[in-house]
C-alpha cells in the first residue's frame, strides 16, 4: 500500500471514528486511560509547589488544586503515549504546561478584574492582586526550572517561545479591549496567542520527547493549535449561552470587560443599525446593563451557530492532524478530546 493510500485510509478511519464519537463523551472516561500518568503529574505538581514562603504555597495550592480538568497536561500525556513513549519525562512536561497555564490564569484574573474562576472566588479576590501577580511569576519561574531538568534545548525553545507568545497575546487583547472595530482576524490572533499556542506547544513537545521526525512534530503541533482554537471558540460562545453553574464564572464577563469576542463580532455584522449601536456602546463602555438585549441579538443573528461552526471546523482539523499516528486507544482519546471541546458546557 502506498503512503498516500495508507494516509487516505487512516483519515477515513479517523473521520468515521469522529462521527461515532459525536455521541456525548465523558471526560472521566478519557482521563482514566492516563490515570497512572495523571497521578504522577499531580504528585510532581504538589512537590513543585512547596515553598518556604507560606503565601506562595497558599495561593499556588488554591489555584492549581481548584478542580480544573487539567486538559492541557492530559493532552501531553496522551500524545506521548500515542506516539509510543515509554519514559517518564512526559510527566514533567505535562506539569510544566499546567504551571504556565495556571500562571496565565492568575495574571488574567488580575488584568480582567475577574471575581470567579472554576466556580469559586478567583485567587485575586481571596488573596489580592499583588499576591496573585507575584505567585503567577513564581509559577512561571518554577516552570522554567523544571524545563532545565528535562535538559532538551529544543523543548526549552518551544516552551520559551510559547510563553513569550502568550504574554504578547495578553498585551494584544488589552489593546483590543473596548474596541468595537476589532475584526475576526484580530480576535483569532488573540485566541491563538493566549490559548491555542500552549495547546500547540504541549502536543509538539510530546513528539519531541518521542524523538519523532519533523513531519510528526508538525502534525502534533497542528493538532494542539486546532484543539486550542476550538476550545476557546466554544468558551467564548458559552459566555452568552450557559449558566454560571455550568460555566464556572460569571455570565457576560467578556462583555463586562469590553471584549469583542466572535459572537459579538458576528452579531454586529448581521444585525440592524440600532442593534449594532447597542453592542458598540456596550463594548466601549463595558458593563452588563444591556446584557439581556445583546444576548437576544446574538441569538437572533445566529452568532452562536456561526461560532459553533467555526469551532467544529477547528475540531475536525485537529482530528485530521492525527492521521499520521498509528491506531491506538490513546490516539482515539485525542480524537475524543477534540470532540469534547465542542460538546462541553463548561
Amino acid at each position: 500500500m502506498s503512503p498516500i493510500t495508507r494516509r487516505s485510509g487512516i483519515i477515513t478511519h479517523l473521520m468515521h471514528a469522529a462521527e461515532q464519537s459525536r455521541a456525548p463523551i465523558n471526560f472521566d472516561d478519557i482521563a482514566e486511560l492516563a490515570a497512572d500518568d495523571r497521578r504522577a503529574v499531580d504528585e510532581l505538581i504538589a512537590t513543585s509547589l512547596e515553598s518556604d514562603v507560606a503565601l506562595v504555597s497558599q495561593v499556588s495550592q488554591y489555584i492549581v488544586m481548584s478542580g480544573g480538568k487539567r486538559l492541557r497536561p492530559l493532552v501531553v500525556l496522551l500524545a506521548a503515549r500515542a506516539l509510543g513513549y515509554e519514559g517518564d519525562q512526559h510527566v514533567r512536561a505535562a506539569a510544566i504546561i499546567e504551571f504556565i497555564h495556571t500562571a496565565t490564569l492568575l495574571h488574567d484574573d488580575v488584568v480582567d478584574s475577574s471575581s470567579r474562576r472554576r466556580g469559586k472566588d478567583s485567587a485575586n479576590t481571596v488573596f489580592g492582586n499583588q499576591a496573585s501577580v507575584l505567585v503567577g511569576d513564581f509559577l512561571y519561574s518554577r516552570a522554567f526550572q523544571m524545563m532545565v531538568d528535562i535538559n532538551d534545548m529544543h523543548i526549552m525553545r518551544i516552551l520559551a517561545d510559547a510563553t513569550n507568545t502568550i504574554a504578547a497575546g495578553e498585551v494584544m487583547q488589552l489593546m483590543n479591549v473596548h474596541d468595537p472595530e476589532t475584526t475576526e482576524d484580530d480576535y483569532r490572533q488573540v485566541i491563538y496567542r493566549k490559548t491555542a499556542r500552549l495547546f500547540e506547544a504541549g502536543s509538539q513537545i510530546a513528539a519531541v520527547l518521542c524523538g519523532q521526525d519533523s513531519a510528526i512534530e508538525s502534525s502534533m503541533a497542528d493538532y494542539g493549535r486546532h484543539l486550542g482554537t476550538a476550545f476557546q471558540l466554544v468558551d467564548d460562545a458559552l459566555d452568552y449561552d450557559a449558566s454560571p453553574q455550568e460555566l464556572g464564572k460569571n455570565i457576560g464577563d467578556d462583555l463586562a470587560e469590553g471584549k469583542a469576542t466572535l459572537p459579538l463580532i458576528y452579531a454586529m455584522q448581521n444585525c440592524s443599525d440600532g442593534e449594532r449601536t447597542i453592542i458598540r456602546d456596550a463594548i466601549i463602555e463595558g458593563g452588563l446593563d444591556q446584557l439581556d438585549r445583546i444576548t437576544s441579538i446574538i441569538h437572533t443573528t445566529g452568532a452562536l451557530q456561526y461560532t459553533a461552526g467555526k469551532a467544529r471546523e477547528a475540531a475536525d482539523q485537529a482530528i485530521a492532524s492525527l492521521s499520521p499516528l498509528p491506531p491506538s486507544e490513546h490516539r482515539q482519546a485525542l480524537v475524543q478530546i477534540a470532540e469534547l471541546s465542542v460538546q462541553r458546557r463548561s
